[in-house]
Protein backbone atom coordinates (compact mmCIF):
# COMPACT_ATOMS: atom_id res chain seq x y z
CA UNK A 1 0.00 0.00 0.00
CA UNK A 2 2.72 2.20 0.48
CA UNK A 3 4.39 1.63 -2.34
CA UNK A 4 0.96 2.44 -4.06
CA UNK A 5 0.82 5.60 -2.59
CA UNK A 6 3.74 6.93 -3.67
CA UNK A 7 3.48 5.98 -6.98
CA UNK A 8 0.55 8.09 -6.90
CA UNK A 9 1.64 11.51 -6.37
CA UNK A 10 4.52 10.82 -8.31
CA UNK A 11 2.56 10.11 -11.48
CA UNK A 12 1.01 13.11 -10.76
CA UNK A 13 4.12 15.22 -10.79
CA UNK A 14 5.01 13.28 -14.06
CA UNK A 15 1.50 14.44 -15.62
CA UNK A 16 1.81 17.75 -14.45
CA UNK A 17 5.35 18.19 -16.22
CA UNK A 18 3.65 17.43 -19.69
CA UNK A 19 0.91 19.54 -19.24
CA UNK A 20 2.17 22.65 -18.20
CA UNK A 21 4.55 23.03 -21.33
CA UNK A 22 1.22 22.81 -23.56
CA UNK A 23 -0.50 25.65 -21.40
CA UNK A 24 2.34 28.04 -21.89
CA UNK A 25 2.74 26.83 -25.47
CA UNK A 26 -1.07 27.52 -25.93
CA UNK A 27 -0.48 30.98 -24.11
CA UNK A 28 2.35 31.73 -26.49
CA UNK A 29 0.13 30.90 -29.53
CA UNK A 30 -2.89 33.20 -28.36
CA UNK A 31 -0.46 35.91 -27.55
CA UNK A 32 1.38 36.07 -31.25
CA UNK A 33 -2.43 36.09 -32.67
CA UNK A 34 -3.06 39.30 -30.43
CA UNK A 35 0.57 40.73 -31.81
CA UNK A 36 -0.67 40.06 -35.72
CA UNK A 37 -4.31 41.24 -34.54
CA UNK A 38 -2.85 44.53 -33.03
CA UNK A 39 0.45 45.38 -35.02
CA UNK A 40 -0.13 48.26 -37.73
CA UNK A 41 2.44 50.15 -40.26
CA UNK A 42 1.19 53.29 -40.86
CA UNK A 43 1.75 55.04 -44.41
CA UNK A 44 4.85 56.47 -43.62
CA UNK A 45 6.27 53.54 -42.26
CA UNK A 46 6.17 53.70 -38.85
CA UNK A 47 5.36 50.93 -36.82
CA UNK A 48 2.67 50.73 -33.45
CA UNK A 49 0.19 48.60 -31.75
CA UNK A 50 -3.40 49.78 -32.09
CA UNK A 51 -6.64 47.74 -32.17
CA UNK A 52 -7.22 47.95 -35.49
CA UNK A 53 -10.31 49.97 -37.25
CA UNK A 54 -13.47 47.88 -38.08
CA UNK A 55 -13.50 48.19 -41.81
CA UNK A 56 -9.61 46.77 -41.21
CA UNK A 57 -10.42 44.20 -38.34
CA UNK A 58 -11.59 41.08 -40.61
CA UNK A 59 -8.76 41.43 -42.85
CA UNK A 60 -6.25 40.74 -39.70
CA UNK A 61 -8.92 38.32 -38.63
CA UNK A 62 -9.18 36.34 -41.68
CA UNK A 63 -4.87 36.39 -41.81
CA UNK A 64 -5.03 35.01 -38.47
CA UNK A 65 -7.24 32.01 -38.92
CA UNK A 66 -5.41 31.05 -41.86
CA UNK A 67 -1.90 31.18 -39.82
CA UNK A 68 -3.38 28.89 -37.59
CA UNK A 69 -5.11 26.58 -39.96
CA UNK A 70 -1.51 26.24 -41.78
CA UNK A 71 0.42 26.63 -39.22
CA UNK A 72 -1.43 24.08 -36.68
CA UNK A 73 -1.66 21.71 -39.99
CA UNK A 74 2.08 22.18 -40.88
CA UNK A 75 2.81 21.27 -37.18
CA UNK A 76 0.66 18.36 -37.43
CA UNK A 77 2.05 16.58 -40.82
CA UNK A 78 5.37 17.34 -40.00
CA UNK A 79 4.97 15.34 -36.20
CA UNK A 80 2.94 12.25 -37.54
CA UNK A 81 5.83 11.64 -40.63
CA UNK A 82 8.53 12.25 -38.70
CA UNK A 83 7.09 9.16 -36.76
CA UNK A 84 5.72 7.59 -39.53
CA UNK A 85 9.11 7.46 -41.80
CA UNK A 86 11.39 7.29 -38.62
CA UNK A 87 13.20 10.14 -39.77
CA UNK A 88 13.72 13.17 -38.13
CA UNK A 89 14.38 15.18 -40.89
CA UNK A 90 11.59 14.36 -42.67
CA UNK A 91 8.86 16.76 -43.24
CA UNK A 92 5.58 17.25 -45.28
CA UNK A 93 6.67 18.48 -48.59
CA UNK A 94 8.91 15.15 -48.71
CA UNK A 95 5.60 13.43 -49.66
CA UNK A 96 5.77 15.53 -52.99
CA UNK A 97 2.22 17.27 -51.84
CA UNK A 98 3.59 20.78 -52.23
CA UNK A 99 4.85 19.96 -55.49
CA UNK A 100 1.45 18.54 -57.07
CA UNK A 101 -0.20 21.28 -55.76
CA UNK A 102 1.90 23.74 -57.66
CA UNK A 103 1.43 21.45 -60.61
CA UNK A 104 -1.93 21.75 -59.64
CA UNK A 105 -1.66 25.75 -59.70
CA UNK A 106 0.28 25.88 -62.59
CA UNK A 107 -2.17 23.85 -64.93
CA UNK A 108 -5.15 25.77 -63.78
CA UNK A 109 -2.97 28.70 -64.84
CA UNK A 110 -1.77 27.87 -68.40
CA UNK A 111 -5.83 26.57 -69.26
CA UNK A 112 -6.75 30.49 -68.14
CA UNK A 113 -4.35 32.12 -70.17
CA UNK A 114 -5.28 29.71 -72.83
CA UNK A 115 -8.86 31.11 -72.14
CA UNK A 116 -8.05 34.68 -71.64
CA UNK A 117 -8.25 34.88 -68.29
CA UNK A 118 -4.63 35.28 -67.98
CA UNK A 119 -5.04 38.68 -65.73
CA UNK A 120 -7.91 37.60 -63.86
CA UNK A 121 -6.66 38.35 -60.61
CA UNK A 122 -9.52 37.33 -58.48
CA UNK A 123 -9.44 33.58 -59.83
CA UNK A 124 -9.27 31.26 -57.13
CA UNK A 125 -5.80 28.63 -57.05
CA UNK A 126 -7.26 26.54 -54.36
CA UNK A 127 -9.19 24.09 -55.93
CA UNK A 128 -6.38 23.43 -58.47
CA UNK A 129 -4.12 23.20 -55.43
CA UNK A 130 -5.81 20.57 -54.06
CA UNK A 131 -6.05 18.43 -56.82
CA UNK A 132 -2.64 18.50 -57.43
CA UNK A 133 -1.80 17.83 -54.43
CA UNK A 134 -4.56 14.99 -53.73
CA UNK A 135 -3.04 13.17 -56.95
CA UNK A 136 0.27 13.35 -55.71
CA UNK A 137 -0.35 12.10 -52.71
CA UNK A 138 -1.91 8.92 -54.90
CA UNK A 139 0.58 8.87 -56.22
CA UNK A 140 2.84 8.18 -53.79
CA UNK A 141 0.93 6.03 -51.58
CA UNK A 142 0.14 3.22 -54.50
CA UNK A 143 3.52 3.31 -55.24
CA UNK A 144 5.02 3.33 -52.11
CA UNK A 145 3.94 -0.18 -50.90
CA UNK A 146 5.65 -3.40 -49.97
CA UNK A 147 3.69 -6.38 -49.22
CA UNK A 148 0.20 -4.02 -49.77
CA UNK A 149 1.00 -1.46 -47.10
CA UNK A 150 3.30 1.39 -47.36
CA UNK A 151 6.82 0.90 -46.32
CA UNK A 152 9.04 4.07 -45.23
CA UNK A 153 11.68 4.27 -47.03
CA UNK A 154 9.63 3.08 -50.32
CA UNK A 155 7.04 6.03 -49.31
CA UNK A 156 10.00 8.93 -49.20
CA UNK A 157 11.55 7.63 -52.36
CA UNK A 158 8.23 7.74 -54.28
CA UNK A 159 7.66 11.29 -52.61
CA UNK A 160 11.44 12.49 -53.86
CA UNK A 161 10.98 11.10 -57.51
CA UNK A 162 7.02 12.58 -57.98
CA UNK A 163 8.57 16.23 -56.24
CA UNK A 164 11.05 16.05 -58.83
CA UNK A 165 8.87 15.33 -61.64
CA UNK A 166 6.08 17.83 -61.11
CA UNK A 167 8.99 20.08 -60.35
CA UNK A 168 9.61 19.41 -64.33
CA UNK A 169 5.85 19.90 -65.39
CA UNK A 170 5.86 23.09 -63.46
CA UNK A 171 9.11 24.28 -65.27
CA UNK A 172 7.88 23.04 -68.94
CA UNK A 173 4.12 24.94 -68.11
CA UNK A 174 5.79 28.18 -66.64
CA UNK A 175 7.89 27.92 -70.52
CA UNK A 176 4.45 28.07 -72.56
CA UNK A 177 2.41 30.76 -70.26
CA UNK A 178 2.53 34.44 -70.78
CA UNK A 179 5.05 36.22 -68.33
CA UNK A 180 2.50 38.15 -65.94
CA UNK A 181 1.53 34.30 -65.43
CA UNK A 182 4.45 33.32 -64.47
CA UNK A 183 4.71 36.61 -61.89
CA UNK A 184 1.68 35.53 -60.49
CA UNK A 185 2.70 31.81 -60.07
CA UNK A 186 6.11 33.05 -58.28
CA UNK A 187 4.33 34.82 -55.82
CA UNK A 188 1.71 31.99 -54.90
CA UNK A 189 4.68 29.87 -54.57
CA UNK A 190 6.63 31.93 -52.32
CA UNK A 191 3.79 31.32 -49.70
CA UNK A 192 1.59 33.74 -48.04
CA UNK A 193 -1.13 34.58 -45.50
CA UNK A 194 -4.05 35.43 -47.63
CA UNK A 195 -6.06 38.35 -45.79
CA UNK A 196 -9.24 37.60 -47.89
CA UNK A 197 -10.45 34.35 -48.22
CA UNK A 198 -13.60 32.61 -48.80
CA UNK A 199 -15.29 31.53 -45.56
CA UNK A 200 -15.80 27.76 -47.46
CA UNK A 201 -12.20 27.75 -47.63
CA UNK A 202 -11.72 28.15 -43.54
CA UNK A 203 -14.36 25.91 -42.73
CA UNK A 204 -12.92 23.12 -45.01
CA UNK A 205 -9.51 24.02 -44.30
CA UNK A 206 -9.77 23.95 -40.52
CA UNK A 207 -12.52 20.93 -40.57
CA UNK A 208 -9.19 18.58 -41.88
CA UNK A 209 -6.55 19.65 -39.76
CA UNK A 210 -8.97 19.63 -36.73
CA UNK A 211 -10.18 16.06 -37.96
CA UNK A 212 -6.12 15.12 -38.47
CA UNK A 213 -5.61 16.27 -34.46
CA UNK A 214 -8.29 14.02 -33.75
CA UNK A 215 -7.23 10.85 -35.30
CA UNK A 216 -3.44 11.41 -34.40
CA UNK A 217 -4.58 11.62 -30.73
CA UNK A 218 -6.49 8.52 -30.90
CA UNK A 219 -3.54 6.63 -31.88
CA UNK A 220 -1.02 8.41 -29.98
CA UNK A 221 -0.10 4.82 -27.86
CA UNK A 222 0.22 3.36 -31.16
CA UNK A 223 2.25 5.60 -32.44
CA UNK A 224 4.49 5.67 -29.05
CA UNK A 225 4.90 1.55 -29.98
CA UNK A 226 5.73 1.99 -33.25
CA UNK A 227 8.80 3.79 -32.37
CA UNK A 228 10.29 0.65 -30.76
CA UNK A 229 10.45 -1.22 -34.25
CA UNK A 230 7.56 -2.77 -36.77
CA UNK A 231 8.45 -6.32 -35.18
CA UNK A 232 7.89 -5.30 -31.78
CA UNK A 233 4.97 -3.20 -32.22
CA UNK A 234 3.28 -6.09 -34.11
CA UNK A 235 4.03 -8.34 -31.44
CA UNK A 236 2.22 -5.95 -28.95
CA UNK A 237 -1.14 -5.44 -31.61
CA UNK A 238 -0.51 -2.45 -33.13
CA UNK A 239 -1.25 -2.72 -36.87
CA UNK A 240 1.45 -1.32 -38.51
CA UNK A 241 0.20 -1.23 -42.15
CA UNK A 242 -3.05 0.05 -41.47
CA UNK A 243 -2.24 2.72 -39.25
CA UNK A 244 0.92 3.36 -41.23
CA UNK A 245 -1.58 4.10 -44.31
CA UNK A 246 -4.34 6.03 -42.13
CA UNK A 247 -1.80 8.46 -40.44
CA UNK A 248 -0.09 9.13 -43.85
CA UNK A 249 -3.64 9.81 -45.99
CA UNK A 250 -3.80 12.07 -42.77
CA UNK A 251 -0.73 13.92 -43.46
CA UNK A 252 -1.09 14.00 -46.84
CA UNK A 253 -4.75 15.83 -46.63
CA UNK A 254 -3.65 17.79 -44.43
CA UNK A 255 -0.55 19.20 -46.00
CA UNK A 256 -3.16 20.07 -49.33
CA UNK A 257 -5.14 21.96 -47.60
CA UNK A 258 -2.89 24.13 -46.20
CA UNK A 259 -1.00 24.51 -49.46
CA UNK A 260 -3.80 25.26 -51.41
CA UNK A 261 -4.51 27.89 -48.60
CA UNK A 262 -1.54 29.75 -48.21
CA UNK A 263 0.84 27.92 -50.81
CA UNK A 264 3.77 26.26 -50.16
CA UNK A 265 5.30 27.52 -46.69
CA UNK A 266 8.66 25.71 -45.89
CA UNK A 267 10.61 24.30 -42.86
CA UNK A 268 7.49 24.72 -40.44
CA UNK A 269 6.69 20.81 -40.72
CA UNK A 270 10.39 20.33 -40.36
CA UNK A 271 11.10 22.72 -37.21
CA UNK A 272 8.03 22.22 -35.34
CA UNK A 273 7.94 18.86 -33.85
CA UNK A 274 11.56 19.03 -32.76
CA UNK A 275 10.77 22.33 -31.05
CA UNK A 276 7.34 20.37 -29.48
CA UNK A 277 9.83 17.35 -28.32
CA UNK A 278 12.35 19.76 -26.96
CA UNK A 279 9.78 21.09 -24.97
CA UNK A 280 7.20 18.43 -24.09
CA UNK A 281 9.44 14.93 -24.62
CA UNK A 282 8.55 12.07 -27.02
CA UNK A 283 5.47 11.12 -26.08
CA UNK A 284 2.81 11.68 -28.82
CA UNK A 285 -0.02 12.17 -26.42
CA UNK A 286 1.60 15.54 -25.93
CA UNK A 287 4.07 16.27 -28.40
CA UNK A 288 1.53 16.00 -31.37
CA UNK A 289 -1.08 18.34 -29.59
CA UNK A 290 2.83 20.89 -28.84
CA UNK A 291 3.65 20.32 -32.43
CA UNK A 292 0.31 21.66 -33.85
CA UNK A 293 0.73 24.57 -31.64
CA UNK A 294 4.62 25.27 -32.54
CA UNK A 295 3.66 25.98 -35.88
CA UNK A 296 0.98 28.42 -35.28
CA UNK A 297 3.16 29.92 -33.30
CA UNK A 298 5.91 29.92 -35.91
CA UNK A 299 3.47 31.08 -38.41
CA UNK A 300 1.63 33.72 -36.95
CA UNK A 301 4.29 34.80 -35.56
CA UNK A 302 6.35 35.33 -38.81
CA UNK A 303 3.05 36.71 -40.52
CA UNK A 304 3.55 39.15 -37.44
CA UNK A 305 7.46 40.22 -37.63
CA UNK A 306 7.01 40.99 -41.40
CA UNK A 307 4.32 43.61 -41.11
CA UNK A 308 7.46 45.59 -39.15
CA UNK A 309 9.76 44.49 -42.13
CA UNK A 310 9.96 46.92 -45.37
CA UNK A 311 12.72 47.00 -47.31
CA UNK A 312 11.08 49.25 -49.66
CA UNK A 313 9.59 46.96 -51.95
CA UNK A 314 6.26 45.90 -50.05
CA UNK A 315 5.88 43.37 -47.26
CA UNK A 316 7.90 40.03 -47.27
CA UNK A 317 6.10 36.61 -48.01
CA UNK A 318 5.82 34.79 -44.95
CA UNK A 319 7.52 31.67 -47.24
CA UNK A 320 10.78 33.61 -47.30
CA UNK A 321 11.18 34.53 -43.87
CA UNK A 322 10.21 31.05 -43.10
CA UNK A 323 13.03 29.69 -45.26
CA UNK A 324 15.66 31.75 -44.05
CA UNK A 325 14.79 31.14 -40.86
CA UNK A 326 14.29 27.17 -41.05
CA UNK A 327 16.94 26.76 -43.93
CA UNK A 328 20.11 27.26 -41.11
CA UNK A 329 18.36 25.20 -38.11
CA UNK A 330 17.77 22.39 -40.39
CA UNK A 331 21.83 22.07 -41.71
CA UNK A 332 22.39 22.05 -37.68
CA UNK A 333 19.73 19.11 -37.24
CA UNK A 334 21.24 17.69 -40.40
CA UNK A 335 24.67 18.07 -38.77
CA UNK A 336 23.73 16.71 -35.47
CA UNK A 337 22.63 13.46 -36.75
CA UNK A 338 25.76 12.96 -39.08
CA UNK A 339 27.41 13.33 -35.84
CA UNK A 340 25.10 11.00 -33.61
CA UNK A 341 25.59 8.08 -36.71
CA UNK A 342 29.30 8.85 -36.31
CA UNK A 343 28.64 7.81 -32.15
Amino acid sequence: MSMLAASIPASARAARRRWWPLVILAVLAAAVCILRYAIDRAPGGSVSLAWPEPAWAGFRRTAIFTGVIVGGGLGLAGALLQTLLRNPLASPYLLGVSSGAGLGVMAAMAIAASAGMASAGSVDWSIPAMLGAVAALAIVLSLGRRNGWPDPVTVLLTGVVVATIAAGGMMLLQHLVPMDVRGRFLTWMMGTLPEIASTWQLILAGTVVAGGIVVAMLLCRWLDTSMLGDDEAIALGVPIGPMRLVLLVVAGMVTAVTVSLAGPIGFVGLIAPHAARRVVGHHHASSVPAAVLCGVILIVGADAARQAIDLGTGRLPIGVLTILAGGPLFLWLLRREVRGLGH
